[in-house]
Parts: C-alpha cells; structure tokens; sequence
C-alpha cells in the first residue's frame, strides 16, 4: 500500500485546518506537550528518547518522524535512539508474552 495515501504528509496548511476546528483543546494540547517535554526530574533527551521509544510502542509515524530529530537535537546518538527502540520492542513482546496468560486460562476451560 502507498505510504502517502495511508499516512498524509503533515504540512502546516493541514496542522493549521485541524487547530481551526478546536481551537481551544489545541492550545491546551500544545501547552500540555510543550510542559511535558520540558526539563524537570528527566533532563529533555531522556523525554525524547521516551518519546521515540513509545511512540514505537504506539506505531505512530508521526511521532517517530518528529521524536527521532527531536532526541537527536537534544543529544541523542543515533545508538542511544536504537537501544531505546529495543527496549521498546521489548517491553511489546513482553506484553504479548504475558498476556499470553490470558489465553492459557480460557484453554485451561476446554481441556
């Protein structure tokens, strides 16, 4: 399937059309990501390099295309943005791996 149908490119002209609909979750959306990503307790690379790791989790293309730049500028090296992938790739096939209990209990009912 053709990437370009199945995810649009974001441009500024889109972003702008969608903040007119709501324009006032919006700002409060932007206010929230802008406090979120800020320093605090976790200094702003460790935030992004969440941010790729989960957005990887989510399988969102949006956030990984504006996370990856966004870790790097803030001083990720490109294998500490791998590694973060790995744990996220992890931690989804450890969910998988766990809910598996979930299965294992409903045949457990079909012996």
């Amino acid at each position: 399937m053709d990437n370009e149908k199945l995810y649009p490119n974001m441009t500024r002209e889109l972003n702008e059309k969608k903040a007119a609909l709501a324009p006032d979750n919006i700002e409060a959306w932007r206010n929230f990501s802008k406090t979120v990503f800020k320093a605090g307790a976790l200094d702003e690379k460790t935030k992004q390099l969440i941010a790729v790791a989960v957005a990887h989790v989510t399988q969102c293309p949006y956030c990984i295309r504006a996370h990856t730049p966004q870790a790097i500028r803030k001083g990720a090296s490109k294998e500490e943005i791998m590694e973060a992938i790995w744990v996220a790739a992890e931690m989804r096939a450890g969910a998988a791996y766990a809910h598996a209990s979930l299965a294992m209990e409903e045949m457990e009912k079909h012996k």
